[in-house]
């Protein structure tokens, strides 16, 4: 089958790879769609970050070189030994979050934080391929009323529905989303269905910000309001300084982007009462998703471009800040 291979940064090769099939707990499906992740993005250009290259992943066992890509969808066309409830033709979401079963994080129903956390397509083997093999508890099988259109951006919607979780938003409250790349805007929809009634939209980038209203966003510009939680989606210092500043007295900081150290100030945020949360990758959060895109929800309006497997260097892992989501059709 064809494949995009990451080798090292700057080093990804469309090419033919063996079609591996599925051992027992695990299914083979033919890939309709894979997106292309900001993470993706990283390893290409600077990595290796996520990606084993030393050791085997403990879940996984593979190193790289290894098939790019967690965000994807397809059909089953075969099913190894031990798999219930999963047939040839199912029409899949895949969750591609690994998790061992075992740690205590688990066992308590976080296997967003397992101890052997990891993604298929960064820490094994993804979806930028005609095929991919995978553990079948990844696998979500589709309503009938929902596309593989949908379903291809549901990974990255998983991230925005985890961490509005994770913030503890409610109806009436007002947020601001500091970052409008495709989490933000995921989180702008998703808020808008939750019934956060006033929403502000942050970034640089004016086509963004107008799709971001098209999303739910009520407001949008530097002019930012006092609000009720912040959600920071970017991962640097200006960001975040700009999240604690709009966020009022015993309101709550989101952390979604992915940043290295960065700085506050203690005393200013143990006088404001102020949280700040992490969030991580999601969990139990595919049924939802589909459940909302049965009802109409389109997360797909983030996607700008659907390109060729062939494509995916230039057209996928070196866009430019034109496109907001970019999904690879094998």
């Amino acid at each position: 089958m064809k494949a995009a291979v990451y080798h090292g940064a700057g080093d990804v090769r469309v090419g033919e790879v063996p079609v591996r099939a599925p051992g027992p707990g695990e299914v083979q499906v033919r890939v309709a769609y894979c997106g292309i992740c900001g993470s993706d993005k990283h390893e290409f250009v600077d990595g290796p970050h996520a990606i084993p290259v030393d050791r085997p992943h403990p879940e996984s066992g593979v190193v790289a070189p290894l098939v790019l890509g967690h965000e994807f969808c397809g059909t089953v066309t075969a099913v190894g030994a031990d798999v219930r409830g999963l047939a040839e033709g199912d029409r899949l979401a895949i969750e591609p979050h690994y998790r061992c079963g075992r740690c205590d994080r688990c066992r308590a129903g976080e296997y967003n934080i397992c101890a052997h956390f990891g993604f298929a397509g960064l820490m094994g083997h993804g979806g930028l391929a005609e095929y991919a093999t995978i553990p079948a508890y990844m696998a979500h099988v589709l309503t009938e009323d929902v596309s593989f259109e949908q379903a291809a951006v549901f990974e990255p919607a998983s991230v925005a529905l985890h961490a509005l979780r994770r913030s503890g938003a409610r109806p009436g409250e007002s947020m601001a989303v500091v970052g409008l790349g495709p989490i933000g805007l995921l989180i702008t929809l998703l808020a808008r269905q939750l019934g956060v009634q006033r929403i502000h939209g942050v970034d640089p980038d004016a086509a963004r910000r107008e799709l971001a209203v098209e999303l739910g966003a009520t407001s949008v510009g530097d002019d930012v309001p006092e609000v009720d939680v912040a959600f920071e989606v970017v991962g640097i210092q200006s960001t975040l300084d700009k999240s604690l500043a709009v966020t009022r007295a015993g309101g709550r900081v989101v952390l979604v982007g992915l940043g290295g150290r960065l700085d506050f100030d203690a005393f200013g945020l143990v006088n404001r009462e102020q949280s700040i949360i992490a969030t991580v990758g999601y969990r139990d959060t595919f049924p939802e998703l589909i459940r909302l895109a049965s009802q109409g929800v389109d997360f797909s309006r983030i996607v700008t471009s659907t390109v060729a497997l062939d494509e995916v260097v230039e057209r996928g892992l070196r866009a430019g800040a034109g496109e907001v989501k970019v999904v690879v059709r094998p």
